[in-house]
């Protein structure tokens, strides 16, 4: 079992805190676009698909990068959280976003599950256990959004 990270900070850093809001935010965003009667309603649609699969597949990437320096090496956890961020991410880059949105919220959902558990136990940074569930909220509310727009 890999120890606590203690060399990281246990508060998100000001840089993370921007790094990791943001690209959320994009997705909610793409949510309330969605839902405001524009002509940029396919628009919103499309690029939330697209934007939300792309930064899926990217933490899918932090991920395995992790998984390098993990003390006695990768974990079975860790290989498997990054199969389901990239198959989900990718899915979400194929699918028809009737079909893609509802994966992306389950990839981005076991972002949430996971990684604050990865945090406690030493094979992410120990910010990520506070980071991630909001975090990964606003995602999900923002695709939930879309999911929904793009059923109606």
């Amino acid at each position: 079992m890999p120890s606590p990270r203690e060399e990281t900070p246990a508060t998100t850093p000001p840089l993370e805190q921007l790094l990791g809001y943001g690209p959320a935010l994009v997705i909610a965003a793409a949510g309330a676009l969605a839902w405001t009667g524009s002509s940029f309603v396919l628009v919103a649609l499309v690029a939330g698909q697209i934007w939300a699969a792309a930064i899926l597949l990217f933490l899918a990437g932090v991920t395995r990068g992790l998984s390098f320096f993990t003390e006695g090496g990768q974990t079975a956890g860790q290989l498997v959280a990054m199969a389901v961020r990239f198959g989900c991410g990718l899915a979400g880059l194929l699918l028809p976003g009737p079909l893609a949105f509802p994966v992306l919220i389950a990839g981005y959902a076991s972002v949430a599950f996971y990684d604050p558990v990865a945090a406690r136990g030493g094979t992410a940074p120990r910010f990520f256990a506070r980071l991630r569930p909001l975090q990964m909220a606003i995602a999900v509310l923002g695709l939930v959004a879309l999911w929904v727009r793009a059923l109606t």
